[in-house]
C-alpha cells in the first residue's frame, strides 16, 4: 500500500513487455493489461515499438492515418508529447507504430546514443502517467534494446513450450548485459504464462521447469486460451470492452492487479 501511495510523486513506472519469440500473446497482454490498469483508475500510456503495430490496431487505431508515430519520436522528428494519441478507453493513451518503424532499425545503427533514444524521449512524459507500457518486436534488436534501456521493469509473456524456455534463457542473458551496461534499474517484474492449457502434460512440465528457476517471478494468474481474447482485436478493442464478463477479461484484470503489487 505504501508503494502505491508514493507512486504519483515518482511518476510513471515504465514496464517493457518483451520476448524474442513471436506469437506468445505479447501484444494481446499489453493491450489488455493497459486497459485493466485504466479501469482500475491508473493513467496509462502504451508505447508500441513493434513495426507490425498489432498493439496500435488492438486499440482500434488505423495504422495508415497516424500523424506522428514512435518512429518520428525515435529519429527526433517529433516530440513525444505530440505523438500521444488519446483512445476512447478509460485513462488510456498510445504512441502508435506502423511499418515505417522498420526503417528505424537501420537509421539508429549510426545514431548517437542509439540505445537510449526512447528513454530520453519518454522522460518528459513520466510525470503525467502512472504506468507506461512498452510493446516490443519479437527480436532482440535495437528497438527492443531501447525499450529495455527505458524500463524500470520487464514482463515476459511466454507459452508453455520448451522452445519458449530456451528463448527465456537467451532473453535473460541479454537483460543481464543491458542492466550492466545501460540500465542498472532494470528488473524482471514477472513472467506471464499465456495460452495455457492445464489439460496438456507439456504445459504442466514447462510450468514445473519455470518454477525451479523463477518461482517468485511467475504471475500467479496464467492466461488461458479464450475465444473472446482472439476475437477482440478484430474489433479494435481490449477484451474488457468487447466482453467484460469473458474469462479473458477476468484473467487480465487479475494480472493488472498483480502488476500494481509487483512494481
Amino acid at each position: 500500500m505504501e508503494n502505491t501511495e508514493k507512486q504519483p510523486a515518482l511518476g510513471a513506472r515504465i514496464v517493457t513487455f518483451a520476448n524474442q519469440k513471436g506469437g506468445v500473446g505479447k501484444s494481446t497482454s499489453v493491450v489488455n493489461i493497459a486497459a485493466s490498469l485504466g479501469i482500475l483508475g491508473k493513467k496509462v500510456l502504451v508505447v508500441d515499438v513493434d513495426p507490425q503495430g498489432n498493439t496500435t490496431s488492438g486499440f482500434g487505431i488505423n495504422k495508415k492515418n497516424i500523424a506522428a508515430t514512435v518512429y518520428d519520436v525515435l529519429i527526433g522528428r517529433t516530440d513525444a508529447h505530440d505523438a500521444v494519441m488519446k483512445t476512447p478507453f478509460e485513462n488510456l493513451s498510445v504512441i502508435a507504430a506502423n511499418i515505417s518503424l522498420a526503417g528505424a532499425e537501420f537509421e539508429l545503427v549510426l545514431a548517437d546514443n542509439r540505445e537510449a533514444r526512447l528513454k530520453k524521449a519518454l522522460e518528459p512524459l513520466i510525470p503525467e502517467y502512472d504506468y507506461i507500457l512498452i510493446d516490443c518486436p519479437p527480436s532482440l534488436g535495437i528497438l527492443t534494446i531501447n525499450a529495455l534501456v527505458a524500463a524500470h521493469g520487464l514482463v515476459v509473456p511466454m507459452q508453455c513450450e520448451y522452445y519458449s524456455l530456451e528463448g527465456l534463457t537467451q532473453l535473460m542473458t541479454s537483460v543481464k548485459q543491458i542492466k550492466k551496461r545501460f540500465n542498472p534499474e532494470l528488473t524482471l517484474t514477472g513472467i506471464l504464462v499465456t495460452m495455457y492449457n492445464g489439460r496438456l502434460n507439456l504445459s504442466s512440465q514447462v510450468m514445473d521447469e519455470l518454477k525451479k528457476y523463477y518461482s517468485t517471478k511467475i504471475f500467479s494468474t496464467a492466461i488461458h486460451r479464450n475465444v473472446k481474447l482472439s476475437e477482440a482485436p478484430s474489433f479494435g478493442m481490449p477484451v474488457y470492452y468487447y466482453d467484460k464478463h469473458s474469462k479473458g477479461a477476468e484473467l487480465y484484470h487479475a494480472v493488472a492487479g498483480e502488476l500494481i503489487e509487483r512494481i
